[in-house]
């Protein structure tokens, strides 16, 4: 039982995983499906949530692979955490709810499958909201540094590229997040309560191994899943984004500073609008649950004038 949400968790056959999930609202409503970041979970959006099922959406929140109770269905399957294979595993789940054609929501890696199914099988999605804009990486430019002040933000980044950074976030997980979660968001009052309530999530057996990928695919560090190496092939050009999208940016986002949103513009050709949110930091969910849950009714309207501008 999640108490938070006032429902069962469930669970889905979904791919490569066994998907924990909460699902409320109508059943026979529109579906929208929130999706979480890391080091977060599903709490991201118990706020969110009731304000999306009282508008008369049905709203499905799954944890990622490596996260509460999801689990991978064969012992033998890579624990990869590439965004091929969360773009996949949000595809799966999809395709096993015969979800057709929902609206997509998330932030950090939810925002990233999202961003994924999004370009790669736009058809199956009826709408985009991505917090930090486009979001499918750009492996290949891995090595090009950033600016001082933000590479230090993603301290994380390389400690997980270290073997003692597997023994640090294998001996305490919740206080690896701790760290990260005051930096996103360092203008919130920490919420001990918050990480409480998400710990849990970081105790699946799949966790080290997924974050530990993740981060070091990402970094050009270690190879990726054979068995999504067509699909990463294709995220390697950028593609596109053609569904209609909103995008958001937090103004007090510890590691992402807000941007007008023209720099992300040449990837969305359908119609698009970018939104700044006052005060809002990385968990943009959690901070900001009227402003995320606008923007998920906004793009069931085709915002901006569809020429992919902010």
């Amino acid at each position: 039982m999640s108490e938070l949400f006032g429902t069962p968790l469930r669970s889905v056959d979904a791919g490569d995983l066994t998907v924990g999930y909460v699902d409320v609202g109508d059943p026979h409503a529109e579906p929208v499906v929130l999706l979480h970041g890391f080091p977060y979970d599903i709490h991201s959006y118990v706020d969110v949530a009731p304000l999306l099922t009282d508008a008369g959406y049905r709203v499905l929140v799954p944890y990622l692979r490596g996260h509460g109770p999801t689990r991978f269905r064969d012992a033998g399957t890579m624990r990869s955490g590439q965004q091929a294979a969360l773009g996949s595993d949000l595809l799966a789940f999809l395709d096993a709810l015969d979800l057709e054609q929902p609206i997509l929501a998330g932030y950090d890696w939810g925002g990233r499958a999202a961003c994924v199914v999004a370009a790669l099988w736009p058809e199956r999605v009826a709408g985009l909201v991505s917090v930090n804009g486009y979001l499918i990486q750009d492996v290949a430019a891995a090595g090009i540094p950033l600016p001082a002040e933000r590479e230090a933000g993603f301290w994380y980044f390389w400690y997980f590229a270290t073997d003692r950074g597997r023994r640090g976030l294998a001996a305490d997980a919740k206080g690896v997040a701790e760290v990260i979660r005051r930096r996103n968001s360092p203008s919130r009052p920490f919420d001990g309560a918050a990480l409480d309530r998400a710990a849990p999530a970081f105790d699946n057996p799949d966790y080290v191994d997924a974050v530990l990928h993740s981060y070091r695919h990402r970094l050009g560090m270690a190879a990726g899943d054979p068995a999504y190496a067509e699909l990463e092939e294709r995220l390697s050009t950028l593609p596109a984004i053609p569904v209609p999208a909103i995008t958001l940016d937090g103004t007090a986002d510890g590691n992402f500073p807000a941007t007008d949103g023209s720099a992300h513009a040449r990837f969305f050709t359908g119609p698009r609008e970018h939104r700044q949110i006052a005060g809002a930091g990385h968990e943009l969910p959690a901070e900001a649950p009227h402003a995320f849950a606008e923007a998920v009714l906004g793009v069931a309207e085709p915002p901006g004038d569809g020429a992919g501008t902010p």
